[in-house]
């Protein structure tokens, strides 16, 4: 399925190619290279996924500590890889290839671990099951719809800003947003274990499994206000410093501030993180699916408002249109995780 909607897709890209890149108003030096580059990021980008369904399996087998140093060993390969062929003189393709050879690293490793688990056969015909097909795309196609808005908006808030701020903004955002989520991510991995667990306990509703997920849900939440709070505000404070110490002369003053304000929207975002796997894992997915498309809506919804009053746009303005739109998904996620719970112990009596 993802192979052929992958196949779909970057038909697409390749159709309309030159109009894609039209919207951003580059030069045309710039044009010319993301002409050239596009093409493969669309294919990488789909085995992206594909490599990424055999670490998915792996984890629902319940070996999501093996997932998870695979992806960590994947992403110390793409640093070291990246590192080595910029040194040795390469260019921008350089990233490209980096994460390909990662992500294959990823998908091997990943299908050695399953397949000593498990007997699986790989693309074979008797893998079709039209009724299985079907499960998959009621649950995983409603988790797949909201990751794909998720996805979407950080090329949107990069559009916006190419057109109305200029191309050299768009760095700035990258840095600062991609920054921020990568601290996130650092607290979430440990938190996804919480989605299987949940999602294991919670098929018979008692008063000892509500009382459970409580628990393991305050826990989660203890954790992050412990550990984010020193850890985000630390980087908030040392943020010049670190990233001049990073960047050295391709540092520029309007980063520190930018960055700083998408650490307050990457806490508000990890505040939602167990509400968002305690609703997955009790089969909540349409409620996470909103809070997605919630983020997507307020975060266009903002942009579209300030454009009209003020004509312009600038680092500042879209990265605080983005911590918004993550409190009102955060939001919007505790409050239903709330109503959920309470529930749940309605039910219970």
């Amino acid at each position: 399925m993802l192979c052929l909607s992958g196949i779909i897709v970057l038909a697409a890209v390749l159709i309309f190619k030159l109009q894609i890149i039209a919207l951003f108003k580059l030069s045309p030096e710039n044009v010319k290279m993301a002409a050239w580059l596009l093409p493969y990021i669309g294919i990488l980008s789909i085995y992206i996924f594909i490599a990424n369904v055999f670490n998915a399996t792996l984890s629902g087998l319940g070996r999501m500590d093996w997932a998870n140093y695979i992806q960590t060993a994947g992403k110390v390969i793409a640093i070291v890889v990246a590192a080595v062929l910029f040194y040795l003189g390469r260019g921008i393709e350089s990233m490209i290839i980096s994460s390909a050879i990662a992500y294959l690293f990823i998908q091997v490793v990943s299908i050695i671990c399953v397949r000593k688990m498990i007997p699986i056969r790989i693309l074979h015909i008797s893998n079709l099951n039209v009724q299985f097909g079907q499960r998959l795309l009621s649950f995983g196609g409603t988790v797949f719809s909201g990751s794909l808005i998720s996805m979407l908006l950080s090329p949107f808030n990069k559009l916006m800003l190419s057109r109305y701020a200029g191309v050299s903004t768009v760095p700035i955002y990258e840095i600062a947003y991609t920054g921020s989520m990568q601290i996130r991510a650092l607290f979430e991995v440990s938190l996804r274990a919480l989605m299987p667990e949940i999602s294991r306990i919670g098929i018979d509703v008692t008063m000892q499994t509500k009382n459970r997920i409580s628990r393991i849900y305050s826990y989660s939440m203890k954790l992050i206000l412990l550990l984010g709070i020193p850890v985000l505000a630390a980087l908030a404070i040392f943020a010049p410093i670190l990233l001049k110490v990073w960047l050295r002369d391709r540092f520029v003053e309007t980063l520190p501030s930018a960055f700083r304000i998408m650490l307050a929207g990457a806490f508000l975002s990890l505040l939602c993180v167990p509400a968002y796997y305690t609703l997955m894992g009790l089969g909540r997915v349409h409620l996470c699916f909103l809070s997605q498309v919630i983020q997507g809506i307020v975060n266009a919804a903002t942009v579209g408002v300030i454009i009209i009053l003020t004509g312009w746009l600038s680092t500042s303005t879209i990265t605080l249109s983005v911590v918004f739109a993550m409190g009102a998904a955060s939001s919007y996620l505790l409050w239903q995780n709330q109503n959920v719970m309470r529930r749940f112990h309605v039910d219970v009596k």
